[in-house]
């Protein structure tokens, strides 16, 4: 009951103090509010970001590689001034395997032509991605129609120019009208006119950018309309996660063959890749993140705390005749030191309750500027607070020694 009674008199005598110096308070918590807030809008939303990662390449799984020219990431000049040294990747490569490997599940062929302008009468979208695929391609990238339906391979083989759409054509072409609507139209890509026979179910965005704007067309009608690629990019499929480390020492074996390469040749000739290049890329970016805004919140909480100490020394020469009254009528030491530490320690909890409400007030509202999706995190708010109550047992210590430490008779002589 004692020390229950004791932290709420701290906690009404902190409360009056800041009421009553309240430019001085919001000075003093600045540097936590600042720290805690930058912390808990960084992982509210990386979490958030977390999340949608996950499940947009969930719907592939762990089951899909790619095998093309030039590996997905390049990150030097030089590198790409050598992988453009190699062959190209051909369709006699995707027969070859379509041939050779006997554990494949699905095998595709998929080149693209991103920023490709697409209308329909006056009504145009723009920086549309056109990919040109094979028909296992839409169960490979796991096409989900919401109206109509893929072509045939009839279709595919005579080259008609057909095409499965996503939402955002829809959106932008006909003014966002029900998908059934599109099916039958006639829009023209890139000046060449192809007929929807299917719209895909809406995917949403990731990191600011639509998923929906592209159109899948005929691999052969894609060669027809606008000439054929040098390389392509042949995408594999297993039939679960456990045999796709069969499935990919296969193919590179039959693609090594292919290549004249012998077991003194490090490099493959060739990149094979799975989604895992992006998460990898994605948590490395991430993980960036963290340490900056690490050290951004740390140099916060330590100027933080050096003004939280220096404001509670100016608080404890101005209570010292306070102090030697205390001390005169009975109070210990350790009275007048929990009593200061107390008081450093709510000064701070409250700059930390502040910054966790204003990271998650940040985190939220850059969310629903950039389309960012969030997530709150209970653990980082909890741990936003308790941060924050350290840095006051910390700063606040020193001074709490020296209010202690007074010697009652001179405490009362002072003015």
């Amino acid at each position: 009951m004692r020390m229950t009674a004791l932290f709420w008199e701290a906690f009404l005598i902190a409360a009056a103090s800041l009421r009553a110096n309240k430019l001085r308070t919001a000075l003093t918590l600045l540097g936590i509010i600042v720290g805690v807030a930058a912390v808990i809008a960084v992982v509210t939303i990386i979490k958030g970001l977390d999340r949608t990662v996950a499940n947009t390449f969930s719907s592939q799984g762990s089951t899909v590689f790619s095998v093309s020219k030039r590996p997905m990431v390049i990150l030097s000049r030089e590198d790409l001034v050598r992988f453009n040294k190699r062959k190209d990747i051909t369709e006699d490569d995707a027969e070859a395997i379509a041939r050779l490997c006997s554990s494949c599940w699905r095998i595709g062929i998929a080149v693209n032509n991103p920023n490709t302008l697409v209308k329909y009468n006056d009504q145009k979208s723009e920086n549309v991605l056109v990919r040109g695929v094979t028909l296992p391609m839409l169960a490979i990238d796991d096409v989900n129609l919401a109206a109509g339906r893929a072509w045939t391979e009839t279709e595919e083989t005579a080259a008609h120019r057909v095409c499965v759409v996503g939402a955002d054509i829809l959106t932008n072409l006909f003014g966002g009208a029900p998908p059934e609507q599109a099916i039958g139209r006639e829009i023209r890509i890139a000046g060449q006119p192809f007929e929807i026979i299917g719209v895909a179910e809406k995917l949403g965005s990731i990191f600011g950018f639509s998923r929906d704007n592209f159109i899948y067309i005929p691999y052969e009608a894609y060669k027809r309309a606008f000439g054929a690629r040098t390389s392509l990019i042949i995408f594999v499929q297993a039939r679960s996660a456990d045999e796709l480390e069969n499935v990919e020492d296969e193919v590179r074996t039959i693609m090594r063959n292919r290549r004249g390469k012998t077991f003194l040749d490090e490099d493959d000739g060739f990149a094979l890749e799975t989604q895992d290049v992006f998460l990898d890329l994605y948590k490395r970016a991430t993980s960036n993140i963290y340490l900056v805004t690490i050290g951004v919140a740390s140099v916060s909480l330590i100027v933080g705390g050096i003004v939280v100490m220096n404001i509670m020394l100016v608080s404890v020469t101005e209570r010292t005749r306070e102090i030697g009254i205390r001390k005169a009528v009975g109070a210990r030491r350790r009275d007048i030191l929990t009593q200061f530490l107390i008081e450093a320690v709510v000064l701070t909890a409250i700059g930390g309750v502040i910054g966790v409400g204003l990271g998650f007030g940040c985190a939220y509202g850059l969310a629903f500027a950039l389309g960012f999706p969030t997530l709150i995190s209970v653990w980082s708010a909890i741990l936003g607070v308790s941060v924050s109550s350290v840095v006051g047992i910390i700063s606040g210590s020193w001074p709490a020694w020296r209010a202690a430490e007074l010697d009652p008779v001179e405490a009362l002589r002072a003015e």
